[in-house]
């Protein structure tokens, strides 16, 4: 799978073990920055990973701020886009598996490496279910997309 990946620079420090932790499952990581701490804005690295996946060009993203809120907000602006702050790996694979989740968000002053590779290996781990029940949501979930 091909994971598209950004953070801003308060997401930063868990960000290389993101990164390591898709490569070690044998995924392929689109990184999109930033590459240092030094401060930028959130929206701005949000939108290069989501836009990778509106395009095609990643199946999921992992996006990092410093709670996961920021991103996780701008994220969900985003047509086609169904992410989700999870700090805990019940709601990492839960969220795929039920509610279609395509990006996982997390907060890299809130959680540290040994969680981050949980999360995000329970998250690219998950599928989703297709029962009639969480495609029937999903459906309205886009309906409720589509009319703003």
């Amino acid at each position: 799978m091909r994971v598209a990946v950004s953070c801003d620079h308060a997401g930063f420090p868990i960000k290389a073990t993101v990164i390591e932790t898709l490569r070690k499952l044998g995924h392929e990581v689109l990184d999109f920055g930033t590459d240092s701490p030094t401060s930028v804005d959130f929206p701005d690295f949000t939108e290069k990973a989501c836009r990778a996946i509106q395009r095609g060009e990643a199946e999921r993203g992992v996006i990092l701020c410093g709670s996961g809120v920021g991103v996780v907000i701008a994220a969900n602006k985003m047509k086609g886009i169904y992410a989700g702050l999870c700090h805990d790996t019940y709601s990492a694979h839960q969220g795929v598996e039920h509610d279609f989740m395509n990006v996982l968000c997390l907060g890299g002053q809130v959680i540290g490496p040994a969680l981050t590779r949980e999360l995000v290996t329970a998250f690219v781990n998950a599928k989703f279910d297709g029962g009639e029940r969480f495609v029937r949501r999903v459906n309205k979930m886009k309906k409720l997309e589509e009319e703003g």
